[in-house]
């Protein structure tokens, strides 16, 4: 095959755990040829979406681990699949980028994930389309509502609908003295809808990131486990990564969202899972397949090719 990925700067890649870099050495170990480019790089020129991509080819050295080719214009309709592996913020410019995606897809192109879906599946916020799985939540802008739920529930966590890595997630309590400025905060002063959860104690033994591969879940969950001191299970924010094969409502969750996600073209999806809760669904660029093979042996990112052989077939 022919693949596209669209990706971050290369040299911003951190070979040891980049899930797109073990994508890409699985992909070339399959005699497979890969592009890259940068979100920049695509753009709309006389009605067609193409981009301006540089063949890659992959060395065996840590430090020096690619040569790329000369840049070249091409129509993404050219390439068997195309990867969209650009990191968040999920902001005005990534909805820019899926808008000419989905462009490319009314050309011929297959960019997985999907750009529609990208677009529906707010990471948080569209947990609530299965809400027999979610914990207790509020989407609000308003002070009244988050101060009723947390006199309902006494601990609750507040989070941006639009971070990633845990950042600006917030654990308040109901006498917590800094309740109000945190609710101003995170609110804007009522410009920002926030999600509030009511809070979940087995975040102690880890966030389960669950990888769905064109609906069909991995068999090891990699559960982020909090640092001490903290209560945010990202590995962004400190929290020590440990596999473990899924549980039973692991494998419930998996298999009740898989079918649905892959219906709407969501190929790979990263579910996170607190003890039997769900509460995110992650699809801009789920990340976990380097630690799960450095643990288990399992490799992820040669499902993840096998799978997209068989779509492209």
């Amino acid at each position: 095959m022919k693949l596209a990925i669209i990706l971050d700067p290369l040299e911003s890649i951190k070979t040891y755990k980049d899930s797109t870099y073990a994508v890409m050495c699985a992909a070339h170990a399959r005699g497979h040829t890969i592009h890259v480019m940068e979100q920049r790089d695509v753009v709309l020129a006389e009605g067609v979406v193409i981009a301006l991509a540089c063949e890659l080819d992959l060395l065996d050295d840590a430090l020096h681990w690619y040569t790329q080719g000369t840049p070249a214009w091409h129509a993404l309709s050219e390439f068997d699949g195309v990867l969209m592996r650009k990191d968040p913020p999920f902001d005005l410019e990534y909805i820019y980028s899926t808008y000419l995606l989905e462009l490319a897809e009314a050309q011929g192109a297959r960019i997985f994930n999907r750009p529609a879906a990208i677009r529906d599946f707010n990471e948080k916020l569209s947990t609530a389309k299965f809400p027999e799985f979610m914990p207790p939540t509020l989407v609000t802008r308003q002070d009244k509502l988050i101060r009723e739920f947390i006199t309902e529930h006494g601990d609750i966590i507040l989070k941006p609908l639009d971070a990633m890595g845990g950042s600006s997630i917030f654990r308040v309590q109901r006498h917590d003295p800094n309740l109000n400025v945190i609710i101003e905060t995170m609110t804007q002063l009522a410009t920002r809808t926030v999600m509030a959860q009511r809070y979940i104690p087995e975040i102690a033994q880890g966030d389960k990131r669950i990888l769905l591969i064109d609906g069909e879940a991995v068999p090891y969950a990699l559960a982020r486990i909090p640092k001490e001191g903290e209560t945010r299970g990202n590995l962004a924010a400190g929290a020590k990564g440990v596999v473990q094969p899924l549980s039973a409502r692991d494998k419930e969750i998996a298999a009740a969202l898989g079918p649905k996600l892959r219906e709407a073209g969501l190929f790979l999806v990263g579910l996170d899972v607190i003890g039997d809760y769900l509460t995110e669904i992650n699809v801009t660029s789920p990340t976990g397949m380097q630690e799960i093979l450095t643990q288990t042996g399992f490799d992820v990112a040669k499902m993840f090719v096998e799978a997209l052989e068989r779509k492209c077939a």
